[in-house]
């Protein structure tokens, strides 16, 4: 099947981050273009500082403080989401409580409720707040703070106080990793410093992330895996489950 460039695009970042490279004869054949067309892809990826280009391939170039743009984020994965996000809203019951994190996943979460009743939603990502705004059932509070641009999460200070006079039902977290012993981790330190608030203020904790984010390592720690109630995550059959087997010793997963 012929792709879109920005199909392409997050095929092979998807790629990229479950493997650590990849070869233009793949990338040629899944995508049914030609081989100048992913090279002239793989250079735009690499001007992008997403990937470095190697003979006949690339490699990732992406380190644990290096945070991918969310369009390129977006792109990843988008069907797992959609998967994962399903599952995860139907853990959420009209008249529940819930802090929605930033992130694609927790976007994708934010678009199933919006049709939902009586539902509390406090929210740091303008994203979800914009998808949330016009929905008649939803009470919608944003935690205040500053903007950080491109990601257009709220944090600082503003937004890490936003959470002690409240006990939520549920906190649905989007993470940059997660890892059996490394935890909870994310790519921007003010980001972290929201979740950890977050995170004391709920009831029921749940990480939303696609099979990438598995056995990976940000920059930023979050919090142990100890502190987290279930994952949730794809249900992949042509990926090993070693990492999801390594978190099941701690933490319940929940396969979409």
């Amino acid at each position: 099947m012929h792709m879109q460039f920005e199909q392409r695009q997050g095929l092979i970042l998807e790629r990229l981050a479950s493997q650590g490279s990849v070869r233009v004869a793949d990338l040629q054949e899944i995508c049914d273009v030609s081989d100048m067309t992913i090279r002239r892809d793989l250079e735009t990826l690499e001007q992008q500082g997403l990937l470095k280009r190697t003979h006949g391939g690339a490699v990732s170039a992406v380190s644990g403080s290096y945070e991918p743009p969310f369009a390129s984020r977006a792109l990843l994965a988008q069907s797992a989401k959609e998967r994962i996000a399903d599952l995860a809203a139907s853990r959420i019951h009209d008249g529940d409580t819930v802090i929605l994190d930033v992130g694609s996943t927790t976007l994708a979460v934010a678009h199933l409720l919006r049709d939902r009743s009586q539902l509390t939603v406090l929210t740091p990502s303008l994203r979800i707040a914009t998808e949330l705004a016009d929905s008649p059932g939803i009470r919608l509070m944003l935690t205040g703070g500053s903007i950080r641009p491109g990601e257009l999460s709220l944090v600082g200070p503003l937004a890490e106080v936003a959470f002690e006079n409240f006990i939520f039902d549920h906190f649905v977290m989007g993470v940059g990793g997660i890892h059996p012993t490394a935890g909870v981790t994310e790519y921007n330190l003010d980001d972290a410093r929201v979740k950890r608030r977050a995170l004391e203020s709920a009831q029921s904790r749940m990480v939303v992330a696609d099979r990438s984010k598995l056995g990976n390592v940000a920059f930023a720690k979050v919090c142990p895996l100890s502190e987290i109630d279930v994952v949730v995550t794809d249900d992949r059959p042509d990926v090993p489950d070693d990492d999801i087997e390594a978190l099941q010793d701690t933490v319940e997963v929940m396969l979409a």
